[in-house]
């Protein structure tokens, strides 16, 4: 290959490839380019399924009946479940991997951005690559991370790619309360998060937002189920986030989420309770406000115990009483786990949590979640499906706040689980 096919593209190649085609096509328009550089004899891009358990290619042309497709007008989403085979190892490793497939040697590497595996970038090439090669094919796939999420704003084509079951009304507004990307990495955290939603959706939500020196962060659980439940857990959100925004402190948002409810729920029954908290960054000292909710769980040298928390009452309950906050001081190597009570209750209430965080303890939050979501559903019952949310927060703390962050095309190799495992976190 010549230095100029070697090369990659420049980010001038890749904003005027992206620019140039409608939001639909810009994961295409670079993609050919990638490949017309590597002179690649195949490329494509797999898109991760909202489930977390399976990628879905997607295709804009018919391409007869496969099974498992879906169609959407002339784009073709095929779904391919993980099996523990090289592109669930690419994305639980987050690194390329290359395997020999006939005569074609396929490169596989993760799409991602601060830890968020949005995809995995495909490249067939028709001799062995070099490490040099593996490690362009490595930095495109993070290229590519930024232009999905600049062009998923425009369209619905990756959000309908990913939904392998239609949602319902309620499950749409419980969508939008949920921030964009699920997993965060930082130099001194790593954060993931997970909503395993009810056959009638039971208003769970979680959130975080990153500031300079702090880490917001929520787990909400709204009462009753469907639509009602759903714009329960608006109006909690919105107010959270409104104060937030404001730039309010922790108890101001509670107190902002409290009256969110009190001031405009039209069914004074109604109240969601949570677990609001606020980290600094620089010292690992973590405020924490419980309005009502089950306490979380603090996982430190490999065992895991339920936090101690005041109790205030849930939003939307009155009270003379103001909302206080408790003072919890994190260590490097802690893991503090957020969840609702569709973790704990009912079929879910056979699950061992504090045995399985202690025996996953390896995994990077971005598995753990899924694989508990998956024990959660196995102690359900044959249905498959939850009578409640099962929702969950896990925070890893590393300190060493600052600058310090080590990462390789959009994660950081140290912390991601290993390839090989007997715990597919996937299924």
């Amino acid at each position: 290959m010549t230095t100029r096919e070697t090369s990659g593209m420049d980010l001038n190649d890749v904003l005027l490839a992206v620019e140039k085609a409608p939001p639909v096509d810009a994961v295409r328009a670079v993609t050919r380019k990638i490949g017309m550089r590597l002179d690649a004899v195949w490329v494509s891009f797999l898109v991760a399924d909202m489930s977390g358990r399976a990628l879905v290619r997607l295709v804009h042309l018919p391409v007869g009946a496969v099974s498992g497709e879906r169609r959407q007008d002339e784009d073709v989403a095929l779904v391919l479940p993980f099996d523990g085979g090289p592109q669930e190892q690419a994305l639980r490793a987050q690194r390329a991997l290359v395997e020999q497939s006939g005569d074609l040697c396929v490169v596989r590497a993760p799409v991602t951005q601060r830890g968020e595996a949005i995809g995995l970038l495909e490249i067939a090439l028709s001799t062995a690559p070099s490490e040099e090669i593996v490690q362009r094919v490595s930095r495109a796939a993070h290229t590519l991370a930024f232009v999905v999420i600049a062009n998923r704003r425009h369209t619905d084509l990756f959000e309908w790619g990913q939904r392998t079951t239609p949602f319902t009304l309620a499950a749409e507004i419980q969508r939008r309360l949920l921030p964009s990307s699920f997993t965060c990495e930082a130099d001194s955290f790593t954060l993931a998060a997970w909503l395993e939603p009810a056959a009638s959706i039971g208003g769970d939500t979680f959130d975080y937002s990153l500031a300079r020196d702090l880490l917001h962060l929520s787990i909400t659980d709204a009462v009753g189920h469907g639509v009602h439940s759903a714009l329960t857990a608006t109006l909690c959100v919105g107010g959270l986030r409104n104060a937030r925004r404001r730039g309010s402190t922790l108890l101001e948002q509670a107190e902002a989420a409290n009256q969110a409810l009190v001031g405009n729920a039209s069914d004074r029954s109604l109240f969601v309770t949570g677990i609001l908290g606020r980290l600094d960054l620089r010292t690992g000292s973590l405020a924490v406000v419980n309005a009502g909710h089950p306490a979380p769980l603090l996982v430190r040298d490999g065992v895991a115990q339920p936090v101690a928390l005041p109790v205030n009452r849930p939003f939307g309950v009155r009270g003379r009483r103001p909302f206080e906050a408790t003072q919890l001081e994190l260590q490097p190597g802690d893991r503090l786990v957020l969840l609702t009570d569709g973790m704990l209750e009912r079929g879910a209430a056979a699950l061992d949590l504090p045995g399985k965080l202690h025996d996953l303890g390896e995994l990077h939050p971005r598995e753990l979640v899924r694989v508990l979501a998956d024990e959660v559903l196995a102690v359900a019952g044959s249905s498959g499906t939850l009578p409640d949310d099962a929702c969950m927060l896990i925070l890893d703390w590393h300190g060493g706040h600052g600058d310090t962050r080590s990462t390789e095309a959009g994660a950081d190799p140290r912390r991601a689980s290993s390839p090989a495992s007997d715990t597919s976190p996937f299924g």
